[in-house]
C-alpha cells in the first residue's frame, strides 16, 4: 500500500475525539477525518446509501453535531448544528 492511499482512522469506543471531524451513524462516533469535506462527503455517500440511519459529522474542537440529510435541501432544512455541552 501507498503512503499516499492512507485511510481515515477508526476511534476508540470509550474516547472522544479533540481535533478534526468524526462520521456519527445513528449516534455512534465511528469514523475520523481531518477535514470538514472529507467527513461531509463520506455522510452523504453513506446517507443516500442507507436513507434509514441517522449521520451526522461531528466537529470535535466546536463541539457540535451538524446532521446530514439526503440532499442539500434537507440537509439545509434539517441542518442547523447542534452543541454539546461539555
Amino acid at each position: 500500500m501507498k503512503q499516499a492511499d492512507k485511510r481515515p482512522g477508526n476511534l476508540r469506543t470509550n474516547a472522544m475525539p479533540t481535533d478534526g471531524y468524526v462520521l456519527s451513524v445513528d449516534g455512534k462516533l465511528k469514523t475520523h477525518f481531518s477535514t470538514s469535506a472529507e467527513a461531509s462527503v463520506a455522510a452523504s455517500k453513506l446517507k443516500q446509501s442507507f436513507p434509514m440511519i441517522q449521520v451526522a459529522v461531528y466537529d470535535a474542537a466546536e463541539r457540535i453535531y451538524t446532521p446530514v440529510g439526503l440532499d442539500e435541501k434537507t440537509a439545509g432544512a434539517a441542518g442547523a448544528a447542534v452543541a454539546v455541552k461539555p
